[in-house]
């Protein structure tokens, strides 16, 4: 057993170093031809004005990341099916980012593709992954609470046979993945907004859900969670300040999926939330303002996402990316202690 369990962790480490290796080797020749191809990011014009020098700066680093991955995880993890429906979710939602990322660059202007047009590609993306978690990876339409509490989500379900195939439809749980996958990509968007920040509060997230799913005992998972962070590692070599390249939409969107994924994969939904409550912080400080200045006419914060209000304070970038990076670090140990009491 113990030997078993020696191989396992050399695994999971193993994911970690591979992708960071793959990341961090080939992010610079990535960067060159971003550069030869003048490919740059769009940064908004009513954003902080110190950003304005990141004008130009090269994007879509998420390819790489998400190349990263898959190298990594095709070469160390065992593939099942909840691996495999991992890993193509997060590359059908990095190709979604990568379509905005694209209408970005080509347009010249910071916003891609319409608010309706990533909704509708979120919604198929989501409805598809779960009818696949529950009708071929098993996964019970509940979501569980710490200290035993379970709710069940699939009270209001639909079986169909289709083509002599029986397949669930979970209502409820439908919706619900729905809203954690879209609030979750979305939330790691909205925090890819100052260098490394996205890239570190992604690792420290991923190396915990790494610890979940190892602790689930599903070492696919967990090998690719550590992927995903390893990966993540080698793009802050090039992300951090100042960044030499940001991730964009293609990696901001995919990693946030790939959160998603794992927390339903794993059973964790409700504990992932906390894990990541930086990103839930970030999402609701735009809520927030928006919500207040339409109905009050006065904003709360004084930019928004959250990240830029601490900046508009004084705080310089590093700053702020550093202190979230712990606070995050608090969310994912809180989570993490919530997840050892699902029970």
């Amino acid at each position: 057993m113990i030997a078993t369990g020696v191989s396992q962790t050399y695994q999971v480490l193993l994911a970690v170093g591979i992708a960071a290796l793959v990341t961090g080797l080939l992010m610079p020749l990535f960067i060159k031809f971003m550069r030869r191809e003048g490919v740059g990011q769009q940064i908004r014009s009513e954003g902080p004005q110190r950003h304005l020098v990141k004008q130009g700066t090269p994007t879509m680093g998420g390819i790489v990341i998400l190349v990263g991955v898959l190298v990594s995880t095709a070469l160390v993890a065992q593939w099942t099916p909840a691996l495999v429906a991992a890993v193509v979710i997060t590359l059908v939602t990095g190709s979604l980012g990568l379509l905005d990322d694209i209408e970005s660059v080509a347009h010249g202007r910071s916003l891609g593709l319409t608010p309706s047009q990533k909704m509708a590609g979120l919604i198929l993306i989501s409805v598809a992954f779960c009818l696949v978690a529950v009708n071929v990876c098993g996964i019970p339409a509940a979501v569980a609470f710490p200290g035993g509490l379970s709710l069940d989500l699939g009270v209001l379900t639909t079986t169909l046979d289709v083509f002599g195939a029986t397949v669930s439809i979970p209502w409820l749980y439908l919706v619900f993945v729905f809203l954690l996958m879209a609030g979750l990509s979305n939330a790691v968007n909205l925090t890819d907004g100052l260098d490394g920040l996205a890239g570190g509060c992604t690792t420290i997230v991923m190396l915990a859900m790494t610890a979940v799913a190892f602790g689930y005992g599903q070492l696919d998972l967990a090998v690719f969670a550590a992927a995903i962070a390893g990966a993540c590692i080698g793009f802050l070599w090039h992300n951090c300040y100042p960044a030499t390249i940001f991730m964009g939409d293609t990696g901001s969107l995919a990693l946030g999926a790939a959160f998603a994924s794992l927390a339903v994969l794993t059973k964790t939904e409700v504990t992932s939330l906390v894990m990541g409550g930086l990103f839930i912080c970030e999402a609701l400080s735009v809520m927030i303002q928006v919500t207040s200045f339409k109905l009050t006419g006065k904003r709360v914060f004084l930019m928004s996402p959250i990240h830029h209000h601490f900046e508009k304070k004084g705080w310089a970038e590093t700053k702020v990316v550093i202190r979230f990076w712990i606070v995050t670090a608090a969310f994912a140990a809180l989570g993490f202690v919530l997840y050892l009491q699902l029970g």
